[in-house]
């Protein structure tokens, strides 16, 4: 008589449809999966569109869910009817296939799977990526057994400790990590320019602005790689042009881990993911939180390397050409201080954060859930 297999432990994920919701649970999936783990994805229709780049030993579950944002009356009233079928289907199915751990991601489609585990007791955990927790995982902070952060300090509610694990970056960062930083000085130089996908507009506007202001012998030594919306990269290369100015305009760049590398400056929104990958190389930053991003949470994501002197913030209220020009100047004309922020940048960064994400499932799965 033969004896049954063992089948492995299972992780299941819960995520949205965004890649800053994306982006760490594929890397933890891939680790969980290098380490004989079992990991399903729970998402919901629109998210599975975006998980194209997850390994394919991920099954991907959907569920039913929704969101108050979005559709008329109409669809508004169907939201806690669409919410509660996907409990009740992801409740049978971790009935039927035991979850080890759930681990949430935030998202609107992240709900059924974590209700569904609060209603269980599966041990449980959330990463959020940002500095303000996102709304459902807002909702779920105070149901699951750690609150695991990707940015450090992240805004909590009373009584809850986080466990600062930072946010995962891509291998093409890794390979960039603590790069050697070549201080500015009267030689060529990089300005790397990178906006996200929300209002890079303010950016189109004033980098170029900015940089056709700066004193002669330093422009003369820039070139400069920016991204720009679509409908700005003609402009933004014309301004460029008119100021005599060396500079590569794209509506996005593949190779941004290489270009930050080599770059003296970055001039970025703070998003979680960018922030991640200015931490993790190494570079001195002038930051632009985006003004619209809910609870002010780009703001929260500049923090750390704010406070360790590694990046100056510009509210997009006070940002203007001169304030821009003035700042890249004295960055670029400070090389001391500009290796100093380069290292403070280094000095808070976590480029083992997925390896922190497996050992807080890997505790979960062994030890008493908190």
């Amino acid at each position: 008589m033969t004896t049954p297999k063992t089948l492995a432990p299972l992780l299941v994920i819960a995520a949205g449809g965004t890649g800053g919701h994306m982006f760490p649970a594929q890397a933890l999936a891939e680790a969980m999966l290098a380490r004989g783990w079992r990991v399903k994805l729970s998402t919901d229709a629109r998210g599975a569109r975006y998980t194209g780049a997850f390994p394919q030993a991920v099954e991907i579950e959907e569920l039913a869910s929704a969101t108050f944002a979005r559709g008329g009356i109409a669809a508004k009233a169907m939201v806690p009817l669409r919410i509660l079928g996907g409990v009740f289907s992801a409740m049978t199915k971790m009935v039927r296939d035991k979850p080890a751990v759930v681990v949430g991601f935030g998202g609107y489609p992240a709900i059924p799977a974590m209700a569904a585990a609060t209603l269980l007791g599966k041990p449980r955990m959330i990463h959020e990526q940002n500095g303000v927790l996102g709304r459902v995982n807002q909702i779920f902070s105070k149901r699951v057994n750690r609150v695991a952060c990707g940015t450090w300090p992240t805004v909590l509610p009373a009584g809850i400790d986080g466990v600062y694990t930072g946010n995962p970056v891509r291998a093409a960062v890794l390979e960039r990590a603590g790069a050697g930083y070549i201080t500015p000085g009267d030689y060529p130089m990089s300005i790397l320019v990178i906006g996200g996908s929300q209002g890079a507009r303010i950016l189109s506007d004033a980098v170029p602005a900015a940089i056709a202001a700066l004193p002669e012998p330093l422009r003369s030594n820039l070139r400069v790689a920016q991204q720009a919306r679509p409908e700005d990269k003609e402009r933004v290369e014309r301004a460029y042009a008119e100021a005599g100015l060396a500079a590569e305009v794209e509506t996005f760049f593949t190779d941004i881990p290489r270009r930050m590398s080599e770059a003296q400056l970055v001039i970025s929104r703070s998003g979680a993911s960018s922030v991640a990958d200015i931490s993790v190389i190494g570079r001195p930053a002038i930051l632009i939180p985006f003004a619209a991003a809910a609870a002010d949470h780009q703001s929260a994501n500049a923090r750390g390397l704010v406070d360790a002197q590694a990046a100056i913030l510009i509210p997009e209220a006070r940002l203007d050409a001169a304030t821009l020009s003035d700042h890249i100047t004295t960055i670029l004309t400070n090389p001391e201080g500009a290796l100093a922020m380069a290292q403070a940048a280094l000095s808070i960064s976590r480029p083992d954060a997925t390896e922190r994400l497996v050992e807080l499932v890997e505790t979960l799965a062994t030890g008493t859930p908190g």
